[in-house]
């Protein structure tokens, strides 16, 4: 089995909260879907935690970590 995508997980679990706000689902369906929201939202968040970490690697000096903010695209004005 291929290994999910963040980006296609990100677009299921909003796809599932679509649902389950609409209100349209069954108990047992809204069960199977929070249930499945759940996974893809652990999911989501450990590939984000994996990617802080690599940034943080990248972003080492010799004296320890040198984390910055990134630059705002529009600092300032529009």
């Amino acid at each position: 089995m291929a290994e999910e995508k963040f980006e296609e997980a990100l677009t299921k679990l909003e796809e599932i909260v679509k649902k389950m706000e609409s209100g349209d689902l069954t108990l047992e369906e809204s069960l199977k879907s929070f249930e499945e929201g759940v996974r893809l939202s652990r999911f989501c968040a450990k590939k984000l935690d994996e990617a802080e970490r690599r940034i943080e690697v990248l972003l080492k000096n010799e004296e320890g970590l040198d984390i910055r903010p990134l630059k705002e695209e529009s600092e300032g004005g529009n």
